[in-house]
């Protein structure tokens, strides 16, 4: 079973996925100045959620790629039957291979999928391609809650940093770090408790499987992780980054 295969079925009952909410999106939305006729492309888009909340709330239009075939049926799907299909479009790709119009956006995100392009500087650099000059970023990631972090479990999350770090990445791009919306314990909880959830229903739906064995094997191991290490070392939050420029820099 690959990959891909294991996040459907721990993400089925989730439309968020992610530890967020509805209302934090929708923050997200607000902070990246969304209003009716924006251009919104999302990599790494999921089941589509933060797209069809900001066509709802703010009036987007957009285009949301992702990797995963079952994620992209559910977004399609969840379009068509909020009459979104005209307006929202799904690309089934590597996000990190669809090309885009660069220039052709007003913001882009990429919310909690940065491995896409292999780490956080590198999905801001991808990125930032895709908006007009004054088009702001979204970013999801990971973040160390302080910098004593257990050895065994940071050698595992080698891609993960520090916020200060984040925001040295961030200004190096040329951007600046302008809002934080964290997710808190309930929303880490929410998310994790909601993919084991949905682990244990497959597993109890199929006692036959011949992968069984290898979808248990990840849900133990996911669930030791979490309890022993990512809850007490590793926040989560969403990121507005916008392009404002210093003085000294512009006068260069």
């Amino acid at each position: 079973m690959e990959f891909f295969d294991i996040m459907g079925i721990s993400h089925r009952y989730m439309e968020i996925l992610n530890p967020s909410t509805l209302e934090k999106i929708i923050k997200l939305g607000t902070r990246l100045k969304l209003k009716k006729g924006d251009r919104v492309i999302d990599f790494g888009c999921g089941c589509a959620e933060p797209l069809v909340l900001w066509a709802e709330e703010f009036g987007i239009t957009g285009i949301g790629i992702d990797i995963c075939e079952e994620f992209c049926d559910r977004a399609r799907q969840k379009l068509d039957s909020k009459g979104l299909s005209d307006r929202i479009e799904i690309v089934c790709s590597p996000a990190a291979d669809y090309v885009f119009e660069e220039g052709a956006f007003d913001a882009a995100t990429c919310i909690g999928a940065t491995f896409v392009f292999s780490g956080y500087q590198q999905t801001i650099r991808a990125m930032k391609k895709a908006v007009h000059r004054s088009g702001r970023l979204g970013i999801g990631e990971t973040y160390w809650l302080s910098n004593q972090v257990h050895p065994e479990y940071a050698q595992k999350q080698t891609t993960t940093h520090t916020e200060a770090e984040l925001a040295r990445f961030t200004r190096d791009e040329g951007f600046e770090l302008e809002y934080i919306i964290r997710a808190s314990y309930d929303d880490w909880d929410r998310y994790i408790s909601d993919s084991w959830y949905g682990l244990i229903r497959w597993l109890e739906e199929n006692p036959n499987h011949p992968d069984r064995e290898q979808v248990f094997k990840y849900f133990r191991s996911d669930q030791d992780d979490y309890l022993q290490f990512q809850r007490q070392y590793m926040g989560w939050a969403m990121y507005c980054l916008a392009p404002i420029k210093s003085h000294s820099t512009d006068s260069i």
